[in-house]
């Protein structure tokens, strides 16, 4: 068993005007994949500290298993923690650091020798056996890592940021080997990341943190397609949500020139003025789309050919969403592109469309839009509208909704 129950955990450093983690709750069921994502400086490594025994708590309480662990020892707790930094021993071969923490426990050398030999034939490790870390590449050294944490049978893995230092492609790799591990181990997995597409291709659940709040926690497609709020709409996705005030007039969203049928399972006041969210993914090409979708026309500027899909960047005529939560938000995801966008005081749109022809800068398109997918947030607040009448926000609390 494995479950842990985060109640009101909240943590506070000296000199520091906000607390680290404000009073986060949450339930990790046992066996669970559950990711903490947010921006640098969130809160979530901390919070993860602080399951491990790492970091004290403030205030709150810690149940593993359904014991009070907020003040327990790291050794008492039968957790193993994975680094970023792998934290592998330099002059030990990667079976002597696989044996160490047994030997620590003082378990019969025969039981020993089992574990850490299927250990390593379950991460493919037989033929790296007597290499020191030195020797490894950073996948490798990944595996010895999680192979280190595995060989205890702990009651749940703790994993901060593991695959941050290897390439895309080897991320990618290592992705789906922790995903196979997981569904054949079962066993609980709290992973920390800043990479959305990580939380989305990992967890089963996925916590969303900002300024050490709990933002909203939920499956991916969730968190996707119903965010609780503007911060989580633009941190969660990639390419990130386009969004724009518009007015509701006529039965319409009236924006940039733009007049979209409010859809039919919407109901918006007449006058009043919302924040719309558009993915990219729901913007398609007239010529290959439901004739009878509303379009919408743009002129290329930058056109990224990613060989399956192309992203079409446009300016949109209408002023720039000024929403801290997402120029945070977009900041986060640590792009390079994102920066660039960022620094430029337009509104810009990304469609994510099928390669299915070339499409070249300066080029003018038209765009079919799914608006069953539209997405609506209030300005002020930047509050997810509710689902229906769309004319209230969610409830949520003073002290959520004062870090939106």
């Amino acid at each position: 068993m494995g479950s842990i129950q985060l109640s009101e955990v909240t943590k506070a450093f000296p000199k520091s005007a906000a607390a680290a983690v404000d009073r986060v709750s949450l339930e990790i069921a046992d066996g669970e994949f559950l990711v903490l994502v947010g921006p640098s400086g969130c809160g979530k490594s901390t919070l993860l500290r602080m399951i491990a025994g790492i970091e004290t708590v403030s205030s709150g309480q810690i149940l593993i298993d359904g014991a009070d662990a907020t003040h327990a020892l790291p050794k008492e707790r039968d957790i193993a923690m994975v680094f970023q930094n792998y934290a592998l021993y330099p002059h030990m071969t990667v079976a002597e650091n696989l044996h160490f923490a047994l030997k620590l426990r003082r378990m019969p050398k025969a039981e020993r020798n089992e574990r850490v030999a299927e250990v390593m034939r379950m991460l493919r490790l037989e033929e790296l056996e007597k290499r020191r870390p030195g020797q490894l590449s950073g996948g490798q050294r990944q595996r010895v890592a999680m192979g280190r944490a595995m060989v205890r049978e702990p009651a749940a893995f703790l994993m901060d940021e593991p695959l941050s230092n290897l390439d895309a492609k080897l991320r990618v790799a290592m992705r789906s080997e922790l995903a196979r591990l997981h569904d054949r181990l079962g066993v609980t997995t709290v992973y920390v990341t800043h990479d959305q597409i990580e939380a989305m291709t990992l967890g089963q659940r996925v916590a969303v943190l900002k300024d050490g709040v709990l933002q909203q926690v939920g499956a991916p497609t969730e968190l996707f397609h119903r965010p609780r709020n503007i911060f989580v709409a633009a941190f969660i996705g990639s390419p990130t949500i386009n969004l724009v005030e518009a007015e509701v007039a006529d039965g319409a969203l009236r924006f940039a020139g733009h007049a979209i049928p409010v859809p039919t399972e919407v109901n918006l006041e007449r006058g009043a003025r919302v924040i719309v969210g558009i993915r990219p993914s729901d913007l398609e090409l007239v010529e290959f789309a439901d004739a009878s979708l509303p379009r919408i026309s743009a002129r290329l500027e930058v056109v990224e050919n990613l060989g399956s899909e192309i992203h079409g960047i446009f300016p949109v005529d209408a002023p720039r969403v000024e929403v801290e939560a997402v120029r945070k938000a977009a900041a986060g995801e640590g792009e390079a592109g994102d920066e660039q966008l960022l620094a430029d005081e337009r509104t810009l749109f990304t469609a994510s469309l099928a390669a299915r022809r070339p499409l070249q800068p300066g080029e003018r398109i038209d765009l079919a839009l799914d608006t069953s997918r539209l997405q609506f947030f209030d300005p002020e607040s930047g509050l997810a509208l509710a689902a229906g009448s769309r004319s209230a926000p969610q409830v949520m609390s003073s002290r959520e909704e004062s870090h939106v």
